[in-house]
């Protein structure tokens, strides 16, 4: 497949998980503020920007203005509305590859997006988040039961797997300082769903322990660290028979947590989640090189001598070359995978994810 089909189809599963999860996030914050009556607005509205990764502009104060601004804000590129839309421009992109119906899907949520936002502003936003949740379980389905389990799948659940393991990575963080008995643990299990699943497992009260090894060490749960970690892996050692450095990251990462004994699951949480995270980053990175680029992206600048600083040493034109040298923008090109037939161009640009850095920031064809 394309280097611009792949890159398109996975940044198709980090968008659409994206928007599953803020969801998920925003539907539990909202839910916590109204049912616990010590709560701090302010204080919760700050933990929900951590999460995010998005800084809100100085006008939202109120939980109200925050809520539209995370849920259907053109200005916030994180918001869920932004990401749906990404997720179906990409799917556009790429309709040789992406099923009728999940295209339907993604089309028909783009369509109805509006009429629900504006029902939620009169409503309330509860009815506005569940079905944004229903929409993504939808397209999770579809992909999963007309997607023919190639290239283009693997690409789809690779991006999905890294996107959750960054989102439950930043849940974790927003919490890591919290007292052991918290009620902030138990909305961190609700935000990914495990709230009866801790129940049927641990059989006792929350506690921050119990909930960190569920959400980093489980190898059954899906929405844990370590599963999409696993999966992930197992994307990528199909799509390329050679080990990567996004491979040898991500495996780095899973190993450290697979013999990490699960009492300690919590010790230096802290340091233990910024290495995951920092692992998470340097993997999308490696993965962009390794499949998304067939050659270096190169910036021509007027100048009037060569920089020795910008231009390589091997690259440096002779003292006679013309007044206009090419700058290197980007790495070189990673040896052709034999998973990903690239173009003779360098893929566009498929992610537009302007978060700021440590969620991704780049764009998936510049990166």
């Amino acid at each position: 497949m394309l280097a611009r089909n792949a890159a398109s189809v996975y940044w198709i599963g980090r968008y659409v998980e994206r928007a599953d999860d803020t969801a998920r996030i925003l539907d539990t914050s909202v839910h916590h503020l109204l049912s616990d009556g010590t709560a701090e607005p302010l204080a919760e509205s700050r933990t929900l920007l951590r999460v995010l990764g998005t800084p809100a502009p100085a006008e939202v104060r109120q939980l109200l203005d925050l809520t539209q601004w995370v849920a259907w804000s053109d200005e916030n590129p994180a918001s869920i509305a932004s990401s749906l839309r990404r997720a179906r421009e990409n799917a556009r992109g790429s309709r040789e590859i992406v099923s009728t119906e999940m295209w339907e899907c993604l089309n028909t949520t783009i369509l109805a997006l509006e009429d629900r936002a504006a029902a939620a502003r009169a409503t309330g936003f509860g009815s506005f988040l569940a079905w944004v949740e229903q929409q993504s379980a939808m397209f999770a389905g579809l992909a999963d039961s007309s997607m023919r389990r190639d290239e283009s799948w693997l690409f789809l659940v690779l991006g999905r797997s890294l996107e959750r393991v960054d989102m439950v990575v930043r849940l974790l963080m927003a919490r890591a300082q919290d007292p052991p008995s918290s009620l902030g643990w138990l909305t961190v299990l609700r935000s990914v769903g495990a709230g009866d699943l801790f129940t049927r497992t641990f059989r006792g009260v929350v506690d921050a322990n119990r909930v960190v090894q569920l959400l980093l060490l489980d190898r059954l749960f899906p929405r844990s660290v370590f599963h999409a970690l696993r999966v992930a892996e197992q994307c990528l050692s199909q799509l390329d028979a050679q080990p990567g450095e996004a491979q040898r990251l991500l495996g780095r990462a899973r190993s450290d947590l697979e013999y990490t004994r699960p009492e300690a699951a919590s010790e230096d949480l802290a340091a233990r989640l910024a290495d995951l995270q920092a692992s998470v980053r340097a993997a999308n990175e490696a993965i962009a090189v390794q499949f998304f680029h067939s050659a270096p992206w190169v910036a021509w600048r007027a100048t009037d001598e060569a920089d020795p600083a910008a231009v390589p040493q091997e690259e440096a034109a002779p003292a006679a070359a013309p007044p206009v040298q090419p700058v290197l923008a980007a790495p070189g090109p990673a040896p052709l995978s034999k998973a990903v037939v690239r173009s003779g161009r360098a893929a566009p640009a498929s992610g537009t994810d302007r978060r700021p850095a440590g969620r991704s920031a780049r764009p998936a064809g510049a990166r």
